[in-house]
């Protein structure tokens, strides 16, 4: 090993690391990358299959992707008639889904897409490892990275638009360790496209371009397109598309009477903030503190913190996915920082921390068996009677109608008809696929005739739990 591979990620020389390698030695993390893949595919698939729904968003994605691939706009009925999703979150990188739906169109499609994305950031960063690392550790790594919390979590609650930023953001962290600024930017634009917030991100990365680059035009312009595309999305463009002409997410914002300082108290209070916190560092054994990468990770977990809305503060859901790659690569810079500390206790922990990392990631995944952890549960593979009755409903029901349903069946509705949320088209529908809480179906005709206005409708099944109705 040369002098200069032993200096930190952020001191070596350009071209350290950045030699191409033989295939041999990249082929054990693209196999561990499709490895991840199709877990993250199988488990996310068996899922859909159990009509397990976690909520009511594969339904929605359905529905935007169907939207680009016929009307060229991402039309989402279940959030409202003609609601265009642009006016919820500004995501047209969605867009890119629609030749993908031309071939094959169903929610599948898109559990699987992103399974691929998520595998690909796997190998991403057991690659990135391995260079600096070296190829054991650098699996390691890209082990606990693909059992990481963040990603079991959004693969257990279907698809997400961030699914996108996941493997841009471990490209955009990879570029930052190898010192290729421009190539960082270039792969941090496209964030712009996945979601309003991570413009803020962008600004990070413009950030460090200016201070561990010593680039101070690409990292000042790098920074004020960041921002600027956020005030962007936020102030102009989400409004332009919103029935409402405005940014619906400003209800969570902090806000009240109570004063800043008892605000400011109130936050430091809560324990589960805390935890979500510590977690999230805490999956690296804390190493990603020693890296500059890890300022990446505070506009997501900075808005999550400060909102109102208690389901971001937790670790559940998918919110702490586009965390992942940030934290995971700022650990491997930060151990290579450690391997050249003075003291010899933190260059043991550089040297055991891949291992500890990957005991870390083992420990989390057995203790919240989510996403591939459910694999190994023999109920994952059996539907049981209420999926059977789910899909025996949905069969019922012709492609080209008009459908009101709740969470199960709403996705795979959504790839054929025009489906709504129950209420929500004050029309009468067609078809009414409803899951009622206590079980009873016989007196839903008159629950969805009451709900719009008088029609009448039949019960022409009604099995487990499910009923489905049809418009007389």
């Amino acid at each position: 090993m040369t002098a200069a591979a032993l200096l930190p990620s952020w001191a070596r020389p350009s071209g350290v690391g950045q030699r191409r390698r033989p295939i041999r030695r990249t082929l054990p993390h693209l196999v561990l990358g499709a490895t991840f893949f199709a877990l993250y595919a199988v488990a996310s698939c068996a899922r859909y299959y159990r009509a397990d729904a976690a909520s009511w968003d594969l339904g929605i994605f359905t529905e935007a992707v169907k939207g680009w691939a016929t009307h060229g706009v991402p039309a989402v009925d279940i959030k409202g008639p003609g609601f265009n999703l642009l006016g919820d979150h500004w995501s047209p990188i969605l867009a890119v889904l629609a030749p993908v739906w031309w071939v094959w169109p169903s929610p599948v499609m898109l559990l699987t897409v992103q399974a691929a994305l998520f595998g690909w950031s796997a190998g991403i960063v057991s690659d990135t490892a391995g260079r600096f690392l070296g190829r054991g550790n650098g699996l390691l790594i890209g082990v606990a990275y693909g059992l990481s919390f963040g990603l079991q979590n959004a693969v257990d609650v279907e698809f997400h638009e961030i699914a996108f930023a996941v493997p841009i953001l471990a490209v955009v962290g990879r570029q930052l360790l190898l010192r290729r600024w421009h190539r960082a930017v270039w792969w941090a634009l496209p964030l712009l496209l996945v979601k309003e917030d991570l413009g803020l991100t962008v600004a990070v990365v413009g950030a460090l371009v200016w201070w561990l680059g010593r680039d101070k035009l690409l990292g000042a312009g790098t920074v004020l397109l960041g921002l600027g595309g956020t005030l962007l999305e936020i102030g102009v463009l989400i409004p332009a598309f919103n029935p409402h002409h405005r940014y619906d997410y400003w209800v969570m914002a902090p806000h009240g009477g109570h004063g800043l300082a008892w605000w400011a108290g109130w936050q430091v209070t809560q324990l589960v903030k805390w935890k979500t916190i510590l977690l999230t560092f805490g999956i690296t054994a804390f190493a990603a503190i020693r890296s500059p990468l890890a300022l990446l990770a505070l506009p997501t977990l900075g808005w999550r913190m400060l909102a109102t809305n208690s389901q971001y503060w937790t670790t559940w859901w998918h919110y702490s996915a586009t965390l992942m790659p940030i934290v995971f690569l700022a650990a491997i810079d930060g151990l290579t920082r450690l391997e050249t500390s003075r003291t010899w206790r933190l260059r043991t922990f550089a040297h055991h921390g891949p291992p500890v990392i990957a005991a870390i990631g083992l420990a989390v995944c057995w203790a919240t068996p989510l996403g591939t952890a459910q694999l190994a549960d023999s109920a994952t593979w059996r539907p049981g009677p209420f999926g059977d009755a789910v899909r025996a409903a949905t069969a019922l029901i012709p492609p080209g109608v008009t459908v009101e349903s709740w969470h199960p069946g709403l996705a795979s509705l959504a790839a054929r008809d025009d489906v709504y949320w129950i209420g929500g088209d004050p029309r009468p529908p067609q078809y009414a696929l409803i899951t009622p809480v206590d079980g009873k179906v016989d007196s839903l005709a008159g629950y969805e005739s009451a709900l719009h206005g008088g029609a009448q409708y039949r019960l022409i099944y009604g099995q487990a739990g499910v009923a489905l109705l049809q418009r007389q």
